[in-house]
């Protein structure tokens, strides 16, 4: 937003500096030029005059002698024309006022002249135009005019007057340019502090700090208001996270005295069961209750995984250090095998609640819930660290794999295994929390049969290597 509202101002900068400077770099070239104007008039005025007393006189040696010198001293070729634009009396190169006449078109202007008339002056030299100033002063009056003075002034000096004046002007808009440059920086940063401090608090919420809160004394008042607004969201989203994660710790921590007191109960009734039926009730009644105690115990795992909030970076090699063992264990006893295929040194950010949480869980469903003869798993460095759990067994159709990923799901084939639907629901959620994402595949395919097992996916965003200081 700063690199906006600079893109903004800076260029409206140039644009008031230019509307100003504009106007006034054209009225210095038409002053330049109408001061030029002016005095080469007085001088073509003289020489016109001259010429009317020479003309009356018949002595014209005098005007002649004028011209050569005025040219000698000023560079500037003066020629006096007869009314039908021949050359009368001229300086040594009055030759170049014919042909100025002739290259620029300007007979109209000697035309005017002889008429009696005198041109209109010019209105601005500009620095890029080369061409001469034309003057023709008509000699006699009205109806006797008898001829035409006609001086033609280069405008070098002229345009690089002008030129020279543009360039101080120039200067002189470049301060205020400099200054407003210098100022837009820090009075933007100003500007937009409350809108900074609003964003990093926003940025703190999103991942999981619910204790920060925006500045509502500083900024304008509209900032304050929506600071304001923004933190009585703040505290209501917080208020209701805590009452909900309070009432699930609360009702699990309640319940689960009187869960034990009842499967005490129950179990207490066992050598006054004699009955077949009997036992099957009492045998249904205590798994019901471990059912129930599995249950409570999920919901309170999930209630502190989810009271973690912040993605941090982790080395895969140490968190798979102290589970490798344990994992092949647990697979050698369901008659498993545990292949692992990860390169060193990856390194990633674990999501909240950390990473060896949620690859315990994948492996536990893994090794308990497949069926097969292997599991494996793999690793790959990319954009992003994805780790493939996979096994070879009864895996999971299109439909389940897109149920697998909702809270207390399971798969009509497991109802009878141990477990409570939320684990896999709740790794998928911490995965998004670190800003990546958990994905259901066929796996490995079957040993005995046709199809494939199950590939669960995890791609987290890799976390920059450590470097060591010497």
């Amino acid at each position: 937003m700063l690199r906006r509202l600079l893109v903004v101002l800076l260029p409206l900068a140039f644009l008031l500096v230019g509307a100003l400077g504009v106007p006034l770099a054209t009225l210095v070239a038409q002053q330049r030029t109408e001061e030029m104007y002016v005095d080469r008039l007085n001088d073509v005025g003289r020489f016109a005059s001259l010429a009317d007393s020479a003309l009356a006189t018949g002595r014209t040696q005098a005007l002649r002698m004028e011209l050569e010198r005025y040219e000698e001293l000023y560079g500037i070729p003066v020629a006096l024309l007869d009314p039908s634009s021949e050359v009368v009396i001229s300086s040594s190169s009055g030759g170049r006022v014919t042909e100025a006449l002739a290259a620029l078109g300007t007979r109209p202007v000697l035309a005017q002249a002889l008429a009696g008339y005198r041109p209109e002056p010019p209105t601005a030299v500009w620095p890029w135009d080369d061409r001469p100033l034309i003057l023709a002063e008509p000699v006699g009056r009205d109806s006797e005019v008898v001829g035409a003075v006609v001086l033609v002034s280069p405008t070098d000096e002229l345009r690089s007057a002008i030129l020279q004046n543009w360039g101080a002007l120039a200067l002189l808009e470049l301060v205020p340019l400099t200054g407003l440059a210098a100022v837009a920086w820090p009075v933007s940063r100003w500007v937009l502090r409350p809108v900074r401090t609003l964003d990093e608090a926003t940025a703190a919420i999103a991942e999981g700090d619910l204790t920060v809160r925006a500045d509502s004394a500083g900024g304008p008042p509209e900032l304050r208001r929506l600071a304001a607004s923004f933190n009585a969201m703040v505290d209501v989203v917080e208020r209701s996270l805590h009452r909900q994660r309070a009432f699930v710790s609360d009702a699990s921590h309640q319940l689960r005295n009187p869960l034990a007191s009842l499967r005490l109960a129950v179990e207490n009734l066992s050598p006054y069961l004699t009955e077949p039926e009997a036992r099957a009730a009492y045998d249904d009644a205590v798994e019901e209750a471990k059912a129930m105690n599995r249950m409570l115990n999920a919901l309170l795992a999930a209630t502190r995984l989810e009271s973690f909030s912040k993605a941090e970076p982790v080395d895969l090699d140490l968190v798979l250090e102290t589970r490798l063992e344990r994992w092949r264990t647990l697979a050698a006893e369901r008659g498993l095998h545990l292949e692992t295929h990860v390169p060193a040194g990856l390194r990633l950010l674990e999501p909240p609640g950390g990473l060896g949480s949620i690859l315990d869980e994948l492996m536990s469903n893994a090794i308990r819930l497949s069926g097969g003869e292997r599991v494996v798993l793999r690793a790959r460095q990319g954009d992003r660290v994805a780790i493939h759990v996979s096994d070879d067994g009864v895996g999971l159709d299109p439909e389940e794999r897109q149920n697998a990923l909702r809270r207390f799901w399971r798969a009509p084939k497991h109802q009878n295994v141990v477990g409570t639907g939320l684990g896999l629901a709740i790794c998928a959620e911490l995965v998004q929390a670190a800003g990546g994402e958990l994905a259901l595949q066929p796996g490995l395919p079957r040993p005995h049969g046709d199809g494939y097992g199950l590939d669960v996916t995890v791609r987290l965003p890799a976390a920059p290597m450590e470097v060591e200081s010497e």
